[in-house]
């Protein structure tokens, strides 16, 4: 009697082990979520423009930190309506960052949330001599209201400096990003979405 007690105990602590140990794992392998976050009035300002060469600093930003930063650890730079991205090859514009990553750009056409899944690596571009990786506006002008609005529907994964990933959505060209700018609007104040993928998944 005592023996089927010892070995009835032996298994209750066995299954209660098995069953920990299976929890561990569960806990470990679940995927750590990935968070949507909101960059609010970066300021990307330009000397010269309306027909006149455009010169000045470019406003660096990193995924991953999410700042702005003045180290080449850089992702993507904004100066006016320009975007250029950390790598390829100087495009030939007065005052642009060196390039010193091998970041590129895939543009789509979807919504945001519906962007899921890495692109394949030839959807891909860099800058380079005369190219953009960002090859067509991200806006669209009205030459009546001189007012720039983000295209609708343009979502761009970023391949980082590093290797890694970050898909975003600019909102708005205009300080605190309001619904209906005007020309009196203070423009040149990015307001944009990302979601950056800090491992090797193949996801968002």
């Amino acid at each position: 009697m005592n023996t089927k007690v010892i070995q009835l105990s032996i298994f209750s602590l066995f299954l209660f082990f098995t069953s920990c140990n299976n929890d561990d794992d569960a806990v470990t392998n679940t995927p750590a979520s990935l968070e949507t976050k909101t960059v609010a009035n970066l300021y990307a300002p330009q000397t010269g423009g309306q027909g006149q060469p455009t010169a000045g600093a470019f406003t660096k930003f990193s995924f991953s930190e999410n700042e702005i930063v003045t180290s080449d650890n850089w992702d993507i730079a904004f100066r006016g309506t320009t975007l250029i991205v950390n790598g390829g090859e100087a495009i030939g514009l007065t005052d642009e960052p060196t390039r010193t990553g091998d970041g590129a750009v895939s543009t789509l056409a979807a919504t945001f949330n519906a962007v899921t899944v890495i692109p394949e690596a030839t959807t891909f571009a860099q800058d380079g001599s005369g190219t953009y990786a960002f090859s067509e506006p991200w806006y669209d002008y009205n030459p009546t209201t001189h007012v720039i609005t983000p295209k609708a529907g343009k979502v761009y994964v970023v391949k980082t400096h590093d290797g890694k990933y970050a898909k975003f959505e600019i909102l708005s060209y205009y300080q605190d990003a309001p619904a209906n700018p005007d020309m009196t609007s203070a423009s040149r104040y990015y307001t944009f979405k990302f979601v950056y993928q800090p491992n090797s998944a193949t996801h968002f």
